[in-house]
């Protein structure tokens, strides 16, 4: 998967990206924060409006009202502070309510569809990354807006203990299923470009994930498993490719690993 320049701006017909200026080894070029809105219409959906920056939600808002619009509903796809720190204060700019799972009222069910002056957004639950992890399935432009679930670009880190790795297998599952009967061409995502072909990204995913298990098997057969410490026992073996800067979030990934082969550590 080459590299990508990516800006945001309007990629569809009903979504518009505003890059937050938080770059990094974890964020890529910096959180997406999605602004929905049926052509035409008076009222926007706004996915994960970012960390608490002042200037990112001023631009945020700016797109919004020269399109004549105002936001309804601003929704987050789980509850890091890359994506969700600012909710609290981009209600207050906006007058919108927060949706999330976990919000009691205001939680976000599996299957229900969020609507916006003539847009519906589905949710789809997609645990793993976080155990509070959802996509959302804009139909319209055959799109799914996933997160941290799938990333433009790279993989993602299932971040053990909230994270869980058969929940997220199960996930990239269900998004297969998606992409796999047309519902879904094009991945809109939490961090990196947007992806145009859905099925390969999420095929290349689930092949990336049953390797990682398997290397993990075999650093565990190669003495891994008799160390001190089984988790950088592993790091080193299978992970030592990667830049040192994101080994906090492989030990994450290879807890979760662990936990899903039954190994103490």
């Amino acid at each position: 998967m080459g590299e990508t320049a990516w800006s945001g701006g309007q990629v569809t017909t009903r979504a518009h990206c505003v890059l937050a200026p938080n770059p990094g080894p974890m964020t890529l070029d910096g959180t997406n924060t999605w602004v929905l809105l049926e052509p035409g219409a008076a009222e926007v959906i706004v996915i994960d409006p970012g960390p608490l920056d002042e200037g990112h939600l001023q631009r945020v808002c700016r797109v919004v009202a020269d399109a004549g619009a105002r936001v309804t509903e601003t929704v987050l796809t789980h509850g890091h502070h890359d994506h969700a720190e600012a909710a609290p204060r981009f209600a207050e700019l906006t007058g919108s309510r927060i949706r999330a799972v976990g919000r009691g009222h205001d939680d976000l069910a599996d299957g229900a569809v969020l609507r916006a002056g003539g847009l519906e957004l589905r949710v789809v639950a997609t645990p793993g990354h976080t155990s509070d992890s959802v996509s959302f399935a804009l139909a319209a432009d055959h799109a799914l807006l996933t997160g941290d679930t799938v990333l433009g670009r790279g993989t993602t880190v299932v971040a053990h203990p909230d994270g869980e790795l058969a929940a997220y297998l199960s996930s990239l599952d269900r998004i297969a299923d998606l992409t796999g009967n047309g519902e879904v061409t094009g991945i809109l995502p939490g961090h990196g470009p947007v992806v145009p072909d859905a099925s390969a990204m999420v095929a290349y995913y689930r092949t990336h994930r049953r390797e990682r298990l398997d290397q993990v098997r075999q650093a565990l057969l190669d003495g891994a498993a008799g160390e001190d410490d089984p988790v950088e026992g592993v790091l080193t073996r299978v992970y030592a490719e990667v830049p040192r800067e994101v080994w906090p979030a492989a030990r994450m990934s290879i807890r979760a690993q662990l936990d899903h082969l039954g190994v103490r550590y």
